[in-house]
């Protein structure tokens, strides 16, 4: 089957698009459907999302809550069993990290935070922003090690 070979089932197919101000006959003629006067006969006409009528609108009436920390830091997280992928030897960073599909850059707003979970079997150097104790302690009793950038 081929694009051009295409056909909307049978007994289906594509409504035909309102066409308005086309005369009394039509059923859509002279005000095309939007009655006599008020806001929504006017062109622009019509209020705002979420306006209620002048009733308190919902985004106001439920409670706040919360906030947004402005100053908290966004770090790519990769536990250390991934870490097994490498080589003996090699030397990981955020681009070998996103090259082997295991983080993205876009996390890595604040760089690169590698966790101790799991265990690494292989030596290898790690350079990243942040290091937890126990991902430390396991790169280097596997022989690596753990560089803070």
């Amino acid at each position: 089957m081929k694009l051009h070979d295409l056909r909307p089932a049978e007994g289906g197919g594509v409504k035909a698009k309102k066409r308005l101000g086309r005369g009394i006959g039509s059923g859509t003629g002279k005000t095309a459907g939007r009655g006599h006067k008020g806001q929504n006969a006017r062109s622009g006409g019509g209020v705002r999302p979420g306006f209620e009528g002048g009733q308190m609108p919902l985004f106001r009436r439920i409670p706040k809550r919360g906030f947004t920390n402005i100053f908290k830091k966004e770090y790519a997280v990769v536990n250390v069993d991934s870490l097994n992928q490498f080589d003996n030897g090699a030397e990981i960073t955020l681009d070998a990290l996103v090259e082997k599909g295991l983080v993205r850059k876009s996390e890595a707003k604040d760089g690169l935070r590698i966790l101790g979970n799991g265990d690494l079997n292989v030596s290898v150097t790690v350079k990243a922003q942040h290091f937890t104790k126990s991902a430390a302690e396991k790169i280097e009793a596997a022989g690596g090690k753990a560089e803070v950038i």
